[in-house]
């Protein structure tokens, strides 16, 4: 592990917005293993190797739930692909890519029971995925449709949260509610809850703030760090001194690092830490340590403070790759399922394709629609205004919703 030292950021001689080439590779030096505390279970060569803490919760995963696994992050990635395709043509208003992400996504995701609740911020498709969710529900979010096409009680994964860490506030109460409603504890019914934010939101005031109350309360929640190393624009290594895993000692509660381009270690650590929280044991801080190898959004240009060395270097830590590879030499599995695969995974695309471009418009007044769980006369009352508005216009031959005030 680097010395703290070496966390500091420098301070500019100008007010420059954009790092240098030295202080990007300093940060690159710094952070590109991931220190000695990293835990991981499958090698970016795609060698199994031990952890005697963590291997009692990786006991399962036999080749064909490895082959699972595979397959999640294969269609995850392939659909985020054809959504990134879909902005760039017009068809959605901006889209989050997950590209690198998919083991921390999916690893964490397939560790959760049915009763446990995960809030998300804007990126975890791939955590959607693992709820239940079809791709295309997400869709609506982006084309500018809907807030969110699922149901949060049915599915247990919250709707998607803009604000930058105000999800890790939400997380912890409903948290607390778990602890309250004795809903902790031993037995195949205890729940736990697990928020997702990226590194750049370890900086709001919001994660802090849920850091504080979960300690406080011993509340059940897992918060779980998706540090892709950039916060935007900003290097990992201008959010902070220490790496972020340390920083949960502060609160009071364990924090730890896994590799996030391992599929497996993402898993083990993540069933550890929810047992923890649904013994009461909570809360736990894990920094899954990977990369954003594409733009933050569509709206981004990473080659404006990111140079092609650093990307480079973490394509040789594909987490998909790793885990064909592991397949192919350990498990002898042929190409026939490595092509089902990918069949499958062109339908996907296929189907979300169509379904993103023949979305139909919502209706004017959906605006007036569940902004309520009880209803409310004054939000009726503008919909009968609207209404008498619109109306007025069709019998007069005027296009609908056109002109006026």
């Amino acid at each position: 592990m680097s010395d703290p030292h070496d966390w500091a950021p420098s301070t500019p001689s100008a007010p420059d917005q954009h790092p240098s080439r030295e202080h990007v590779l300093a940060g690159l030096k710094a952070t590109d293993e991931g220190g000695a505390d990293l835990v991981q279970l499958l090698t970016p060569e795609g060698e199994r190797v031990a952890d005697p803490r963590f291997d009692q919760f990786a006991t399962d995963l036999d080749s064909a739930a490895l082959q699972g696994l595979y397959r999640d992050m294969v269609l995850v990635r392939r659909f985020d692909r054809e959504a990134n395709a879909l902005q760039r043509q017009g068809q959605l208003g901006i889209w989050v890519p997950l590209l690198g992400q998919e083991a921390a996504q999916i690893g964490a995701g397939r560790a959760l029971q049915p009763q446990d609740m995960a809030f998300p911020s804007y990126r975890e498709h791939g955590v959607a995925w693992t709820r239940g969710i079809d791709p295309t529900e997400l869709l609506g979010i982006f084309r500018g449709t809907d807030h969110g096409a699922w149901d949060p009680k049915a599915t247990k994964f919250h709707l998607y949260t803009i604000v930058i860490g105000n999800q890790c506030l939400n997380a912890t109460g409903y948290a607390m509610g778990q602890r309250f409603e004795s809903k902790v504890g031993e037995g195949p019914d205890a729940e736990a809850t697990i928020c997702f934010f990226g590194d750049g939101a370890t900086s709001q005031g919001d994660v802090h703030e849920g850091f504080v109350w979960a300690a406080v309360y011993d509340a059940p929640v897992v918060f779980y760090c998706q540090n892709n190393q950039w916060a935007i624009s900003e290097p990992t290594e201008r959010q902070t001194r220490v790496p972020l895993y340390k920083r949960a000692a502060g609160y009071g509660f364990p924090g730890i690092r896994v590799d996030g381009n391992d599929v497996l270690a993402c898993l083990a650590v993540t069933r550890w830490a929810l047992e923890e929280c649904r013994s009461g044991n909570g809360p736990v801080l894990i920094e899954a340590f990977t990369y954003r190898m594409d733009a933050h959004t569509t709206s981004d240009d990473p080659t404006r403070y990111r140079l092609a060395d650093e990307l480079e270097l973490w394509k040789l830590k594909d987490p998909i790759e790793r885990v064909r590879v592991n397949l192919v030499r350990e498990h002898g599995i042929g190409q026939e399922f490595f092509s089902g695969v990918q069949a499958e995974s062109d339908a996907l695309a296929e189907r979300f394709r169509d379904y993103c471009v023949n979305m139909p418009p919502p209706a004017p007044d959906r605006m007036f629609s569940q902004v309520y769980a009880e209803g409310s006369t004054t939000v009726d009352a503008q919909r009968e205004e609207y209404l008498a508005y619109h109306e007025s216009f069709e019998s007069e031959g005027s296009p609908a919703g056109g002109g006026g005030r």
